[in-house]
């Protein structure tokens, strides 16, 4: 089953960790941003990780260091001591999916990227992604997942068909990638599990929209997403291949 990217995530631009300004209090993929974009009117795009005793958390790095006072991986908490753990910069804590999906509800469109839980990009474990695919089975309101990692992809293809789902997408320079091989960066780079993920999307690096698989996928019917946009020219110029951008650092435009 391929599910078709809905209309709503080709509209508004998709703020990438939520609408996020730690200068403002809001960190990345915490309520206070999460709140921001859908006050603002835009989409949102958050990140996942796994707990120790398999909790799917809003959160972007593998470490805890970059993003709070803590040290350490993620993977080795639980999910109540990571509750506990402010943000740097604001009085919040790291949020569970199921309390951001909670807080959503819905209102805007919600892209979820499972984040790859074995450095390496190869099979994963399937706990993050069957952590995922639990809490989107009663959820209610225009949502997608998407991965850098092609078999996490897959697993939710066999765990939660009915949800949209694409493949987050590069160059993959071997310089941006290591310690990925580049073997593997060589392979990832052509895009090859399109189609057996029964994917509906990719969102691709936007310096690399020129790439003519990009154009394949597009005339093959692929949404095309792209990550990160951070000025209103690099969104301009992303624009006249991708349908949609994920921004970060500046207002971007709501449609008229």
């Amino acid at each position: 089953m391929r599910g078709p990217l809905p209309a709503a995530f080709l509209n508004a631009p998709l703020a990438h960790r939520a609408y996020h300004d730690r200068s403002l209090g809001r960190p990345e993929n915490s309520r206070g941003a999460i709140t921001a974009a859908i006050t603002a009117g835009y989409g949102i795009e958050i990140d996942l990780q796994l707990s120790s005793d398999g909790v799917a958390m809003v959160f972007h790095d593998e470490a805890l260091d970059r993003l709070t006072t803590h040290t350490g991986l993620i993977k080795h908490n639980t999910a109540a001591a990571l509750a506990q753990i402010k943000l740097r910069d604001s009085e919040e804590t790291i949020p569970t999916l199921a309390e951001i999906l909670a807080l959503v509800a819905g209102r805007t469109p919600l892209l979820i990227e499972i984040k790859d839980q074995t450095d390496t990009m190869s099979a994963t474990d399937g706990r993050l992604e069957s952590a995922t695919a639990t809490l989107l089975a009663t959820y209610q309101g225009p949502v997608a997942v998407m991965s850098f990692n092609p078999h996490s992809i897959a697993h939710m293809a066999r765990l939660a068909p009915q949800i949209p789902r694409g493949l987050t997408t590069s160059a993959y320079d071997p310089a941006d990638w290591a310690p990925l091989a580049a073997t593997t960066c060589d392979r990832l780079r052509a895009i090859p599990d399109y189609d057996r993920t029964l994917s509906s999307f990719i969102s691709h690096e936007a310096a690399d929209l020129s790439r003519p698989r990009v154009a394949d996928l597009k005339c093959q019917g692929a949404a095309i997403l792209c990550w990160t946009i951070r000025s209103p020219a690099a969104e301009a110029e992303a624009r006249k291949i991708a349908q949609n951008i994920t921004f970060e650092t500046y207002a971007a435009a709501l449609p008229a």
